[in-house]
């Protein structure tokens, strides 16, 4: 695997992180350090958590045909939406353990699932690019194809572990430590 994907995946990741870190720290300042009481509504099963994942991972993967674009807004997004999470965590008076308890169970494989499905949406246009550069002979190999899929089959398994987690895991661990 390239480097370049990879560096490019984490940075985004990163940037989104400590901007939904940063907003919500500034939320928490604007409403007198209480955030709003949010209440989404989501159907909290198998199934509908599942989708969910699948279509980010799928929108990810989709940056090899959008040449890096569909990854890079979803990798921002998603970093930011994690960032948000944890950063809300902090605004209580336990957040360690309600890190631990809510997202740390699955997250421990949607997080990388999400990643590794980035780094193959960026993989295509990165070697196309690469041709283009004319630091290659062939703009996408048998070879790049199979990394390609490879990766995201390796991002769908995890996907389908981490809902399953969420889902059935993640309750218990949550009733244990809260």
């Amino acid at each position: 695997m390239k480097k370049l994907p990879l560096i490019l995946t984490i940075s985004i990741f990163i940037i989104g992180f400590i901007s939904g870190v940063i907003s919500i720290n500034n939320l928490s300042k604007i409403n007198n350090n209480s955030l709003p009481n949010f209440k989404p509504k989501i159907q909290f099963n198998f199934i509908s958590i599942l989708t969910n994942n699948l279509k980010v991972i799928l929108l990810m993967l989709a940056g090899a045909i959008t040449f890096g674009l569909s990854t890079f807004i979803n990798l921002l997004f998603n970093g930011f939406n994690v960032g948000v999470l944890i950063g809300s965590t902090f605004l209580t008076n336990e957040p360690l353990k309600l890190i631990t308890a809510l997202i740390l169970p699955h997250g421990i494989f949607e997080i990388p699932a999400m990643l590794i499905a980035a780094i193959a949406g960026f993989k295509i246009p990165y070697e196309i690019t690469l041709y283009l550069l004319d630091k290659k002979e062939k703009p996408i190999t048998e070879e790049d194809i199979k990394e390609f899929l490879k990766l995201a089959l390796i991002s769908i398994i995890l996907i389908i572990i981490a809902a399953f987690v969420e889902v059935y895991i993640t309750p218990e661990v949550a009733k244990l430590l809260m």
